[in-house]
């Protein structure tokens, strides 16, 4: 598992944010296993502690569960995976909304632009 870290959000903010990106594009599948907080933390080069938050974070969301004294497991309930996804596709919707409003394009001009964009991406 790899992650890179900016130098503005939390660590443990970034870390939950890279388990939704994988639960919503289906690297991470319902039921799957995940590393230990510790191995996390090792893996990530983080503070034991911060993978700590991030997993009490996810759990408290329902991102992620722990049964007993078995591994965490990811989430096998489809409204909160549905849910997630949602969540990153309006984020990335609201800050290109942000970015492109100021420019004053034409709304039939920027769909137009991402349906081009988004075909020609599919394609290459």
């Amino acid at each position: 598992m790899k992650v890179t870290f900016n130098k503005r959000d939390p660590v443990y903010v970034q870390v939950v944010r890279h388990f939704k990106e994988q639960i919503a594009t289906g690297h991470f599948e319902p039921g799957q296993e995940i590393p230990s907080r510790r191995e996390l933390a090792t893996q990530l080069k983080i503070n034991p502690n911060t993978a700590q938050r991030a997993y009490k974070e996810m759990e408290e969301a329902g991102l992620i569960y722990t049964e007993g004294n078995s591994p965490s497991k990811i989430t096998k309930n489809e409204k909160v995976i549905d849910n997630v996804r949602e969540e990153l596709i309006l984020e990335a919707v609201n800050n290109f909304v942000s970015a492109i409003r100021p420019i004053h394009v034409p709304i039939d001009e920027v769909v137009g632009l991402i349906k081009e964009k988004y075909h020609d991406d599919e394609e290459g």
